[in-house]
């Protein structure tokens, strides 16, 4: 079975509450989580070495400030492409302002919606060119940026138009799309042919995967879903 890769969040805030709550939503948003409460045990995690693809910062910290926190990311060989997140109380245009000269990516000032926070991390993964590359529903692993599929650790050779029905159908996970949408979604507005070729898709990838996570719903099309 393959472990899924995730993208892993650092989160450095020394407001328990906030802390925990800013980690729970970003979990539940698919993402990997280190948290840490003052920004020493911080530098020490950075400077360990560990991989990490996002990072929200405090910028009032016990023992070493966000914007110090910032300064060495920036200035480190392996972080410093790594996208930053200041999330902080302090709402003053001169900090906004310095944050973003040393290179902060986004600002976000408390009170703040943690649902939107969860949406500002995704957009900036997306923007910086980070926001992933996998998709996973059960043991299957889609790499987006490489074309490549894998089922129960076996590498599935699919067409192009294979690929991206499959991919429309897991990312559009237990939601059941007609033969209309998946023909708008994968071949286009512009194909006027017969919708039959859907079925015809959904019959090979079935045939290819070894797990069963295409399912029929009679009378509207299809979903992806993992098996009960």
């Amino acid at each position: 079975m393959i472990i899924p890769v995730i993208k892993m969040v650092l989160v450095v805030e020394d407001d328990i509450n906030i802390n925990q709550v800013v980690c729970e939503y970003l979990k539940d948003a698919g993402f990997g989580v280190v948290s840490h409460t003052d920004g020493l045990c911080a530098k020490e995690f950075l400077e360990s070495g560990v991989k990490i693809d996002l990072c929200v910062l405090d910028i009032m910290l016990p023992g070493l400030s966000g914007l110090e926190l910032l300064k060495i990311i920036r200035h480190s060989e392996h972080l410093a492409q790594v996208p930053v997140m200041m999330l902080t109380a302090l709402s003053d245009e001169q900090t906004q302002i310095a944050s973003f000269d040393d290179l902060a990516d986004d600002y976000v000032t408390k009170p703040f919606s943690p649902k939107i926070m969860v949406k500002r991390v995704q957009a900036l993964l997306r923007r910086t060119g980070t926001a992933g590359g996998f998709l996973h529903l059960g043991d299957l692993v889609i790499d987006l940026e490489r074309y490549t599929v894998t089922d129960q650790g076996e590498a599935i050779k699919l067409t192009l138009k294979e690929f991206e029905l499959l991919k429309t159908l897991v990312v559009n996970r237990k939601k059941v799309l007609s033969r209309p949408q998946l023909l708008d979604l994968v071949w286009g507005y512009a194909y006027f042919g017969d919708d039959r070729i859907v079925d015809a898709h959904i019959k090979n990838l079935r045939r290819k995967l070894k797990s069963d996570l295409i399912q029929t719903v009679k009378g509207v099309g299809y979903r992806a879903d993992e098996q009960v």
